[in-house]
């Protein structure tokens, strides 16, 4: 059981900076409810297209890129939303240093 019935973070920017080359990442909290990971990717890296078996929140905290949604690409920049379903096939590339929170629901009906 956590000390506390709280996660606070006061600046995101603080804990991942976007790497020269490749992707970091920081685990925020992670409960039966919830993974909260923050992502920092460097320019030009990329994550190949892949699904996970939970649904998903991702936050676009720096920067600019695109997702791959299914047969689908957005364009992503500071201030995107993206919710996703379960298994959905989907794909990350930083089109400049970027960084992304990312919440996967491990108990779907907290989106409900």
């Amino acid at each position: 059981m956590p000390d506390k019935d709280y996660t606070f973070v006061p600046d995101l920017h603080q804990v991942v900076a976007p790497p020269d080359t490749g992707m970091t990442s920081c685990v925020l909290h992670k409960d039966e409810r919830f993974n909260i990971t923050l992502f920092g990717f460097a320019a030009g890296h990329e994550l190949k297209t892949h699904s996970v078996p939970i649904p998903a929140l991702i936050f676009v905290v720096e920067g600019e890129g695109e997702f791959d949604l299914g047969s689908e690409t957005v364009q992503v920049k500071s201030g995107s939303f993206i919710h996703m379903e379960a298994l959905l096939p989907h794909a990350v590339r930083a089109k400049s240093p970027f960084r992304m929170l990312l919440v996967q629901v491990k108990d779907p009906e907290v989106l409900k």
